[in-house]
């Protein structure tokens, strides 16, 4: 594969250089492949398909603002900023290479802004690794939100492909959930958290042409220093479907543990299918448990399996919330936090909440006082006589016949 990126490239590229370079990269890709080059329908705004190029760069035009902030690096830049990708520098491994952290100033170029940065090494073993950095750059080219990993820049000179994002502070959700070295997160950051991811599926699933995140989980959701959550690793979103389609047909990619059942038994991806993964990301802030976890009683192996039934048990609900979380809620709180959860794990994708819906829920949630107008978690018996009545939940709401989630929960407390 030629040069896709000089040492002399300015600090910010153009959106032509940019669309050029995923041009060149994608046609590569088909090479590679072994396919014959295909006369493209759709614009680089399709991002469904790594693939796919632009008919013509009239087609992204609309997308110029959010690309001239997308910084070309040389190799050499990113060697220098993690000292040749020194070992002491690395954050974390994973599928797609591994993470380092670096910093850039205006030693590393005139006019870059001051600030710690996560490089992502390309594993250049294999073309599915090269999709996924091509997918990343499509999408967190475009797309800007407070609660989604802010790409800075990108490096593609010969094979090697790397990725530079804005630095978080404090690492994975996933790491400050099942780290037995840390402390743990208490309920009112666990439920901001929730919130803060919950955007960033609701800000994709509403864009112009909605985007399917496809992977999220707990290794995903990325904390800054103000435990601001945000979604990492695009490699594996898919543009969603477009007008009288209802569903886009995929291989089945994904983690275990977190994918929708009917996702991974057809293939059919949809918005609901992120919808089930929140569901699954919410009951281990709420159990403290992993999604699967090999480590326990057979029955207990399956977090869903396990918590679902208890969610909609009002005698059973408090039993599966983490005991490292006494004091720190009211019941109130916890059964909309469960119930939410029960909902967006529903087996029909239907009966799931929209994440708008899902965002309007959780917000009442934040740094309230339910402990003053609800009951308090350690006032509670083990048998809940008297206190039934605050577990009350009346029937079970069906999506497909109220519009607003939150009128669904609402009434019952």
């Amino acid at each position: 594969m030629g040069n896709c990126g000089t040492r002399e490239e300015s600090a910010v590229v153009s959106t032509a250089q940019v669309q050029q370079q995923l041009h060149i990269l994608s046609s590569s890709a088909s090479i590679k492949n072994g396919q014959s080059e295909k006369k493209h329908t759709r614009s680089i705004s399709d991002l469904s398909d790594p693939t796919s190029t632009p008919r013509n760069f009239e087609d992204s035009r609309k997308n110029a603002l959010l690309y001239t902030h997308v910084i070309a690096f040389t190799l050499y830049e990113l060697e220098t900023i993690t000292k040749s990708f020194r070992s002491d520098y690395i954050l974390g491994e994973g599928g797609f290479g591994t993470v380092y952290k670096g910093y850039i100033d205006e030693n590393v170029r005139v006019g870059l802004k001051s600030i710690p940065v996560a490089v992502k090494v390309l594993n250049r073993e294999g073309l599915q690794g090269h999709r996924e950095w091509l997918t990343e750059v499509n999408f967190l080219g475009q797309l800007r939100h407070p609660n989604l990993v802010k790409l800075i820049g990108y490096c593609c000179e010969d094979d090697h492909r790397l990725l530079v994002y804005e630095f978080m502070f404090r690492g994975s959700l996933e790491n400050h959930l099942f780290r037995k070295a840390t402390v743990p997160l208490s309920w009112a950051t666990r439920m901001m958290i929730a919130l803060g991811a919950a955007k960033g599926l609701a800000f994709l699933h509403n864009a112009e042409r909605p985007v399917i995140y496809r992977d999220f989980k707990t290794s995903n959701i990325l904390l800054d220093s103000d435990y601001t959550a945000k979604l990492s690793d695009f490699g594996l979103a898919k543009a969603g479907p477009q007008g009288d389609e209802t569903h886009v047909s995929t291989r089945v990619m994904g983690t275990y543990g977190y994918a929708a059942p009917e996702y991974v038994m057809t293939g059919h991806l949809t918005a609901r299918s992120d919808v089930y993964s929140f569901g699954v990301v919410l009951l281990e802030l709420l159990t403290g448990r992993k999604s699967v976890d090999k480590t326990r009683p057979s029955k207990e192996q399956s977090l869903v399996d396990w918590a679902r039934p208890k969610l909609n048990d009002k005698r059973k609900l408090l039993q599966i919330i983490d005991p490292r979380l006494e004091n720190q809620y009211s019941v109130r709180a916890a059964q909309k936090a469960c119930s939410l959860a029960y909902y967006c794990l529903s087996q029909n994708p239907k009966a799931r909440p929209l994440m708008s819906d899902v965002v309007e829920t959780l917000e009442p949630l934040q740094c309230s006082n339910d402990g003053a107008n609800g009951v308090s978690s350690s006032s509670l018996t083990p048998t809940l006589t008297g206190s039934a009545n605050a577990f009350a939940m009346g029937g079970v709401p069906d999506y497909r016949m109220r519009r607003r989630f939150t009128n669904n929960v609402g009434p019952w407390f």
